[in-house]
């Protein structure tokens, strides 16, 4: 068995993580505490561990359904230690070493900052109703579903941010729930490939589209419509979330904001498209999101200055 990971490596696996699958919250990170960076790092790193135990290894047929099922509930064990500050794990899994680096990294997390144990859980649930469904009938199934993959990561990293009141909470369940949609505005394509469909039966059915427009990559008038509503619905939730940035600690609102900013763009992205989701994957450069931090630090002082009126 190889030597226990330092803190120091295991934060820099958890960075690397971050860098390379959540360009939009590594980004804005730079603007956070280093030891709140580290923190947040430690959750995406988290959350995309177990996120690529399902959706990577299976379809690359690495993993059969009940394997990987298997092993995100060995992972639920783990924290589940670290919670009881019993972190006996087993070191003989041949997967231990590939996430010894993340638990160490989450074990001294926990340690500065009280993340509720309901939310990794939460979390795992949500990635777990990936391995059974592929259609959601309505569109509150669609939201529990935003809310346990990403909602719960916005509560997660609330309390590293650190705000000033419970009413912040709520806006982050917002904020997941508009990310979350946005990628799936924007990740159409991608999930029909896959046999999956996020948008929900209930409002395809109300805007006329069928299942096998979707699937064949046929952009089609009523697809377009059920889009135009999906991006009002995103954007809506995007101004909700936006009530809870002046609760946050002042050092972490500009993070939020960009983040915020960043990811409402693809909107803007697909809007540009006229919506066919199917030409192109909607994105934004790097470029792009470091032109954004000008406007995003004056309108984050801006809310500091409000919110201490």
């Amino acid at each position: 068995m190889s030597a226990t990971p330092t803190i120091e490596q295991a934060y820099e696996v958890c960075r690397m993580v971050t860098k390379t699958h959540a360009k939009t919250f590594y980004a804005a990170s730079h603007f956070i505490s280093p030891s709140k960076r580290d923190a947040c790092y430690a959750v995406y790193a988290f959350c995309r561990y177990v996120d690529d135990l399902i959706d990577v290894a299976m379809e690359r047929g690495e993993l059969s359904r009940e394997d990987a099922v298997a092993l995100v509930e060995h992972w639920r064990s783990d924290v589940a230690a670290l919670y009881d500050s019993a972190a006996q794990r087993d070191s003989t899994d041949p997967a231990y070493r590939d996430r010894e680096d993340v638990l160490r990294a989450w074990e001294h997390t926990l340690q500065q900052y009280h993340i509720p144990r309901n939310l990794p859980n939460e979390l795992i649930e949500g990635v777990l109703m990936d391995t059974t469904i592929t259609r959601f009938a309505t569109f509150d199934h669609l939201k529990e579903y935003c809310y346990k993959v990403a909602s719960v990561v916005g509560l997660m990293t609330s309390e590293i941010f650190g705000y000033s009141s419970q009413d912040a909470l709520p806006r982050a369940v917002d904020l997941g729930i508009a990310m979350q949609l946005t990628n799936i505005i924007r990740d159409v394509k991608e999930d029909a490939d896959r046999g999956r469909i996020y948008l929900s039966q209930e409002d395809m059915q109300r805007f006329g589209v069928r299942e096998e427009d979707v699937l064949q990559h046929r952009m089609t008038p009523e697809l377009r419509s059920l889009l135009i509503e999906y991006v009002r619905r995103a954007d809506e939730f995007y101004t909700s979330a936006d009530k809870g940035i002046a609760l946050l600690h002042p050092d972490s609102m500009l993070t939020v904001l960009l983040m915020s900013r960043n990811y409402q763009k693809i909107l803007r992205v697909v809007e540009n498209m006229n919506y066919d989701v199917f030409s192109r994957r909607a994105s934004t450069s790097m470029l792009a999101k470091l032109f954004a931090v000008p406007s995003a630090f004056v309108e984050s002082r801006r809310i500091r200055r409000r919110s201490q009126a």
